[in-house]
């Protein structure tokens, strides 16, 4: 969709403890857009934690109440920023939302690198309970990473440096792609 209504969205995408909340906030204060996560948006709209919904509702309805935000935000919002879940890119629907309306950039993580930074993380529905996390986060990203890599226009590991490393990197691509684009 070469449409300049599309021009300042930036998707990204990637595995649990990849860096999207972290690089998407930092990236959206550089660039002076709005930054949304959609998973902190589908708890402030429904009210109550990930955790409950996929509880009460399975990881199905989290699915329907993410894709219903992607939609809503692909068409609603110019310039943004937007922290995708892990597994927002699981939906033929979803992909179909992020290919059309912005630029997809692919957070890569080792799942040494998830572990580290998921270790006391207590609001992740997939990595709760007696469970083998490393087991989980592996086949988690064997389940995606095609995906991931299909998707992305550009791809950043964020097992090393600083996010402002990442941060540059994400701000001359996307610059390139918009001239390319849509100029």
């Amino acid at each position: 969709m070469n449409n300049k209504k599309y021009f300042n969205k930036i998707y990204l995408v990637g595995p649990m403890g990849s860096g999207k909340s972290t690089i998407g906030r930092l990236l959206a204060k550089k660039l002076k857009l709005p930054f949304c996560d959609t998973d902190t948006e589908i708890e402030t709209r429904s009210g109550v934690s990930l955790n409950w919904i996929f509880d009460k509702e399975g990881e199905k309805g989290f699915r329907i109440r993410e894709t219903k935000l992607l939609s809503e935000l692909s068409i609603t919002y110019t310039g943004m920023i937007i922290s995708t879940g892990g597994g927002t890119i699981a939906s033929a629907e979803n992909q179909a939302l992020l290919l059309q309306s912005g630029f997809i950039v692919f957070l890569e993580a080792s799942v040494k690198t998830q572990l580290n930074r998921t270790y006391r993380d207590k609001k992740r529905p997939l990595l709760q309970g007696n469970i083998d996390r490393k087991v989980i986060l592996k086949t988690l990203y064997s389940d995606r990473e095609a995906i991931y890599h299909s998707l992305a226009q550009l791809i950043v590991s964020t097992n090393e440096g600083t996010p402002h490393i990442v941060i540059k990197k994400i701000i001359q691509s996307f610059s390139e792609w918009k001239q390319h684009n849509h100029s």
